[in-house]
């Protein structure tokens, strides 16, 4: 029998820990009993709608309903996933425009995960998506043939739930994420044959392409490979040692700062700096002097539009 993605509690700590069990019966018989077969996602979806004047509102309500059954009762993957440890995660749309059923909107989407042995929840996503634009009337069902894509609005979602499960498995296991980065790939190939906004590479260099395009580049596996890192032997073990998770952490900007020259301002490390800018701050203004200093020199480096708030690092 193969084996099976299980997403399990740690009891003792309430933090999360996702390993790889054999399916053998007894496991099974465990997973069957404690009912933790549940889809990966529990996402939260929000249309903010301000902007449109003299429009039904129910329409919104709909889309905002239909978005989030789309997205958090539909199986991603294979893995077995315990209901309390469904990844958390945001979108946020902002309404634009809409022109009979002709929706021009923008994207936010964030998603977060726990932290070993803590209670905080660290953001491994945060990416805004500015051209999210798709034709919807109330009540359509949202259906999604992966193969034959013809709907921007479930090609734009089915995208950007292999993101995040991919950013979430590439955060407890080396490159694991890799499947579902593969499966955001060939969304993107099939919504490019079927001729939808948003999706080629000449549009923008931070469009979800050029996003796809990074984390499949082999120049940034290191980075892939950091973000493993930084997660598991960096914020994970800081409740045993802070010192060695900090540490680790510091050690392995010079990887972002590698790969944002290699490819310059690119769009998976500038999501990377966007979701940890703050979670940096905090973590290395703790650290001695000479870590401080070479953390700003790296991190002004790497996004100069916010050195003068590295320097807080310093100033701590």
């Amino acid at each position: 029998m193969r084996s099976i993605p299980v997403v399990l509690k740690n009891k003792l700590s309430g933090g999360a820990k996702r390993f790889w069990l054999s399916a053998g019966v007894s496991v099974l018989f465990f997973l069957i009993t404690q009912g933790v077969f549940a889809q990966e996602l529990n996402c939260n979806v929000q249309i903010n709608s301000s902007k449109i004047q003299g429009t039904n509102k129910s329409v919104f309500n709909t889309l905002q309903k239909s978005m989030s059954e789309f997205l958090n009762t539909r199986h991603w993957s294979d893995m077995s996933v315990a209901t309390s440890e469904r990844i958390e995660c945001t979108l946020i749309v902002t309404v634009n425009s809409v022109n009979d059923n002709s929706f021009t909107c923008d994207l936010q989407v964030q998603s977060r995960r726990p932290v070993y042995n803590s209670s905080y929840k660290t953001t491994l996503l945060n990416f805004k998506d500015n051209s999210f634009n798709f034709d919807y009337k109330e009540f359509d069902q949202l259906e999604l043939n992966e193969s034959s894509i013809t709907s921007n609005l479930t090609a734009v979602l089915a995208y950007y739930a292999y993101l995040i499960i991919g950013f979430d498995q590439d955060s407890f296991s080396r490159l694991g994420g890799s499947p579902y980065f593969h499966a955001a790939e060939n969304i993107v190939n099939a919504a490019q044959s079927a001729d939808l906004s948003g999706w080629k590479a000449f549009e923008s260099s931070k469009n979800r392409y050029a996003m796809i395009n990074n984390i499949t580049d082999e120049a940034f596996k290191k980075f892939r490979e950091y973000f493993y890192e930084y997660h598991r032997f960096g914020l994970d073990i800081m409740s045993e040692n802070v010192a060695n998770g900090r540490d680790k952490i510091l050690g392995g900007l010079p990887i972002v700062r590698d790969a944002n020259r290699s490819r310059p301002s690119a769009v998976l490390v500038s999501a990377f700096i966007d979701a940890k800018n703050d979670e940096l701050i905090n973590i290395l203004s703790q650290a001695g002097s000479k870590e401080k200093a070479d953390a700003v020199e790296v991190l002004s480096d790497i996004n100069p539009a916010y050195s003068s708030n590295y320097e807080s690092i310093l100033k701590n």
